[in-house]
């Protein structure tokens, strides 16, 4: 199967762009409640897209889904959740959560009226992901690599994909057949660790979801949409046949990938900490 592909946009004609060529979920990320405090001092996309950008993105899209990520639990979450499903969201997104309870609230309050995913993305809430997954009404699983390499403190969000915290959880998750992803993916051939040494992990940890990375089109930068149509028509397709490829590997190929992984992180690591 394919990787799910999402990408995070609130511009109408770039949503378009994106699902005309092959993106699954068009990504509206509300979250901002803690944000600025977590992730203010590094170079990552805080988004401030608004509750009006829901609607707008809907009814410009017609294949894909509509994912929104939401605000962590707090005292006006049941409203914020109300309005993005009753605005269209197909898919919403908790982040930041660390137990058991605030993903009992969450699912309570989507209420079946939409898919429920789950960003996990805190030290907490691996140490409680037995009683999480014990959980109904849980539809997918992101493993989001920025926060929770700033939780375990590390240098660099793909150690965990090394230390095997990314593996430990993808085979508690897997066990309860929910489908899961992690992290986001660039062209291929760009990004500090290549996008297709990326995707090949995820296909070695039966990973069935991606966020392309702001490095993989970034419309902040590019705001021409011809070069952005060109971007996604090249790089969805690339990214597709390099998938079609790893359906034909065995095991050592996987294997052998994840030294260069590990190789290539602590290569990085080494040199950051210099």
């Amino acid at each position: 199967m394919p990787l799910k592909l999402m990408y995070i946009t609130n511009q109408g004609k770039v949503a378009k762009i994106a699902e005309r060529n092959g993106v699954d979920w068009i990504f509206i990320d509300l979250e901002i409640n803690g944000k600025d405090e977590r992730q203010g001092h590094l170079d990552t996309v805080i988004s401030r897209h608004s509750l009006e950008d829901v609607k707008k993105i809907k009814q410009v899209i017609t294949k894909s889904k509509l994912l929104v990520r939401v605000n962590p639990i707090y005292e006006g979450s049941k409203n914020e959740i109300d309005r993005v499903i009753k605005d269209g969201a197909d898919i919403v997104m908790l982040p930041f959560f660390k137990t058991k309870d605030e993903v009992e609230v969450f699912v309570s309050y989507v209420n079946d009226r939409a898919k429920v995913c789950l960003l996990l993305e805190t030290a907490e809430a691996v140490e409680n992901i037995d009683s999480i997954l014990t959980v109904q009404g849980i539809d997918y699983i992101h493993i989001g690599l920025n926060d929770l390499h700033l939780s375990y403190k590390m240098k660099f969000m793909f150690e965990l994909l090394v230390d095997g915290t990314v593996e430990t959880i993808c085979k508690k998750i897997q066990t309860t057949g929910v489908p899961y992803g992690f992290g986001g993916i660039s062209q291929i051939g760009q990004g500090t660790i290549p996008a297709e040494n990326i995707i090949a992990e995820h296909y070695r940890l039966g990973s069935s979801m991606a966020i392309l990375s702001r490095s993989f089109c970034n419309t902040n930068k590019n705001t021409d949409l011809v070069q952005v149509e060109e971007i996604f028509k090249t790089g969805v397709n690339n990214i597709r046949e390099y998938e079609s490829t790893l359906l034909k590997k065995q095991r050592g190929f996987f294997e052998k990938n994840h030294e260069i992984v590990e190789k290539k992180v602590y290569d990085f690591v080494y040199s950051f900490s210099k």
